[in-house]
């Protein structure tokens, strides 16, 4: 039997930046539905990629001092990065600077503007350079852009316009008809109210105020606006052709099963998208999901505010698995997210030390302690059992049904549900208890055996979400990996089996304070400004001297053994060198700069042959050579390495 289709895209990542922690989301959100559907047994083709052309990223490689392509190619190596570190499973990854794309857009371009879709004209309004959109001065909010509330402004040029008012009806009647087209339903009222319904301005599809994008073929002046090149990844990305010769990946996977967005590009998605796509005669995708926003407890992310947090570095605290955990458990289905340092640890310690960690240690640590690690199933039952067996072998069912609506959290809340069940079946049973009695051991070993079952199905429904944790659960446990069709079944571990002798710590508690401290650390190494090469000082030169006038200073290593302030004198120090069999006493102007117990045991530079003289009463008997910087700070020449006092300094 065939297995059905599911193609399901993310938004792609534009690349002006390194993407946050609110950005990544995303695709690990979208990771664990693809995931998902793959237990399943779809087929799944998963597509996700870099949106890179815009005046945005013209303006930044120039601020760096590089070209478009160099800059884009650094950015999307590290949006793919990231998304790699998050252990997603994408199939694809589409950049919008691939030839094949390219060349895509620009016939699709053409087809639109000689069917009479596209006219060219000239745009004056409000332009917002981060939205890489155009307002009039009604839509402003505050005189701002009312998408990210920044600045705009004013532009004229000619440009090339969609007429999107003429598929305006036809989109409004497919949405009535389709509840299903735009989830949730807010977005899709949202999107009718504002929208839809007072009516389309056309659209502007092309640009000449900038170079950095895909060139109209037959009007090269002009480049192709963003979302009629960005939107069209979705076809392009598995072989779509306008001139009729689509690849079979793409006549197998369009139209998609889920297009996968931030709430933020939802009028995009929901309304220039599948105006785009009926113009081109292809049929709509058949839902498209805005999620929220993961904010920062102090509001949204922004590189402005400061309070940014990104994959890798919450990786670093935490590992991979618990920065899913918490990204897919904490976003609610229609408000927005919060993530802090503070709740991370929170959610680390009490669900997944406790409730996961510490049901899956003691299970093999009592396993082993008990029975040498051998998990038998005596079939010594009592009616707690069937509770429990209840709860596992629905939980299936319920994941299956939560994901149906890509309720993702709530799907994770089942799953831990089920381990904590298991850790109530523990305390409910209590096999210490039993182990104190010969009689009771085929009852022991069946309780054991229930909760390594229990464990091991609800460790297989965990893989889509944390699949590292879920393998590294089932390597302990000496388990197989089960088909989804066995979920439902309880007693499929085989009796008999034995787990892992020493049970491996799956996540450690943390010290909320520690954590803190840490992150305040790596933010201060951080905050330090790089090294810069010193510019030096230029002093005023002397007379040249030759050789043989160097050759009559004799230079040496001396040891200061004491050192005492000089009476009536606020500059001068005298010191007791040492150099050599012989003590010599030298006096020196750095009192300012050295304490004379701080001088004692410094191996020092000396020219020993100065002709002796008084200062300040006292007999000096050489000089001590110190540097001197533009402020008059001085520091004494020492030797790189431990010299004996006498070496000589050539």
């Amino acid at each position: 039997m065939e297995k059905q289709k599911f193609y399901m895209t993310t938004a792609i990542a534009y690349t002006s930046g390194k993407p946050h922690i609110g950005n990544t989301y995303e695709i690990v959100l979208a990771d664990s539905i693809a995931r998902f559907k793959r237990q399943q047994g779809y087929d799944v083709f998963f597509q996700t990629g870099t949106d890179e052309h815009g005046q945005k990223v013209e303006l930044k490689a120039a601020e760096k001092g590089v070209t478009p392509k160099e800059f884009v190619d650094d950015v999307a190596g590290e949006i793919k990065r990231i998304w790699d570190l998050m252990n997603t499973s994408y199939d694809k990854f589409i950049r919008t600077t691939d030839e094949d794309h390219e060349a895509q857009v620009q016939k699709i371009f053409k087809k639109l503007y000689d069917q009479g879709d596209i006219y060219k004209g000239y745009y004056e309004g409000m332009y917002c350079t981060p939205c890489e959109s155009f307002f009039t001065e009604s839509q402003l909010v505050d005189g701002k852009c009312p998408d990210c509330g920044r600045p705009v402004t004013p532009a004229k040029e000619e440009a090339y316009f969609f007429k999107m008012s003429k598929y305006a009806d036809r989109l409004i009647e497919y949405i009535n008809t389709h509840p299903e087209f735009i989830q949730p339903v807010s977005r899709k009222n949202e999107m009718m109210n504002n929208f839809l319904l007072p009516g389309l301005q056309d659209l502007c599809v092309s640009r000449t105020s900038f170079t950095w994008g895909i060139p109209v073929s037959f009007d090269p002046k002009h480049v192709t606006y963003v979302w009629l090149d960005a939107l069209t990844n979705y076809i392009t990305g598995i072989g779509y052709d306008c001139d009729g010769n689509s690849s079979d990946l793409f006549k197998k996977n369009w139209p998609a099963d889920l297009h996968l967005i931030g709430k933020d590009i939802i009028r995009f998605h929901t309304i220039y998208w599948p105006i785009f796509l009926m113009a081109l005669d292809l049929p709509l995708p058949k839902q498209i999901f805005g999620h929220p926003w993961l904010l920062q407890g102090d509001g949204k992310m922004s590189k402005s505010k400061g309070n940014v947090l990104y994959a890798d570095e919450l990786v670093e605290f935490f590992g991979v698995d618990a920065v899913r955990y918490f990204v897919l458990h904490e976003m609610p289905f229609e408000n927005d997210g919060v993530i802090t340092w503070e709740l991370m640890v929170e959610r680390m310690n009490s669900e997944l030390a406790n409730t996961l960690g510490n049901l899956v240690n003691r299970t093999i640590s009592m396993s082993n302690k008990y029975f040498g690690g051998v998990v038998e199933n005596k079939n010594v039952c009592e009616p707690v059992d069937e509770e429990l067996k209840a709860v596992v072998t629905s939980t299936r069912d319920k994941v299956a049904e939560k994901m149906a609506g890509l309720r993702v959290a709530d799907a994770m809340t089942e799953i831990f549900n089920l381990f904590k069940r298991c850790n109530k079946y523990i305390d409910e049973t209590m096999p210490w208890a039993l182990a104190k009695d010969e009689a009771k051991k085929d009852r022991l070993a069946t309780v054991l055996y229930n909760l390594v079952e229990g464990i091991c199905i609800g460790a297989e429904l965990l893989e889509s979400y944390m699949p590292e944790t879920s393998q590294r659960i089932r390597t302990q446990l000496n388990a197989k990996k089960r088909s989804y069709d066995e979920l439902s079944s309880f007693g499929l571990y085989p009796s008999g089996n034995k787990v892992t002798e020493k049970p491996e710590i799956l996540f450690a508690r943390l010290d909320v304070k520690e954590v803190l401290e840490k992150v305040e650390a790596k933010k201060a190494e951080e905050a330090k400004p790089e090294e810069t090469e010193e510019p030096g000082i230029d002093i005023e030169p002397k007379d040249e001297i030759t050789y043989d006038d160097f050759m009559k200073m004799q230079f040496q290593v001396g040891e200061i053994i004491s050192c005492e302030a000089v009476k009536k004198s606020k500059k001068l120090l005298c010191s007791q060198v040492k150099i050599g069999s012989q003590v010599r006493q030298i006096v020196s102007g750095i009192k300012a700069h050295y304490k004379p117990e701080d001088m004692v045991g410094k191996k020092v530079m000396v020219l020993v042959n100065l002709k002796p003289a008084k200062l300040a009463g006292v007999m000096s008997e050489g000089m001590i050579l110190c540097a001197e910087d533009e402020n008059g700070e001085l520091a004494l020449m020492v030797p790189d390495k431990n010299m004996p006092s006498g070496a000589e300094i050539c």
